[in-house]
């Protein structure tokens, strides 16, 4: 019978490392969030950029940017929603 140990240092590197790629990734999908597919990008980059720093990561800054960046994009469709009365495509015209 063999019992496996982990390095706790590894385990703690991988973490940060996880943490740091969803930084990253909720920064990379809040930027074209802005412009385009805002109503799916932006609860990604919220929830990524959450994640991040509710696991610690070392990019808080980068964390913090995809944050603000998803908020962004739900704000900036919730003004073209209520200024075009609801009409999110118009394909008749």
């Amino acid at each position: 019978m063999s019992t496996v140990t982990t390095n706790p240092v590894e385990t703690d590197r991988r973490g940060t490392a996880d943490a740091d790629s969803l930084a990253v990734a909720s920064f990379l999908l809040g930027l074209p969030g802005l412009l385009l597919f805002n109503i799916v990008l932006g609860p990604i980059a919220i929830t990524l950029a959450t994640l991040a720093l509710v696991r610690g990561t070392s990019r808080r800054g980068r964390a913090f940017l995809g944050l603000a960046l998803g908020i962004a994009s739900l704000a900036i469709l919730a003004v073209t929603t209520a200024t075009s009365h609801g009409v999110l495509i118009d394909i008749s015209s």
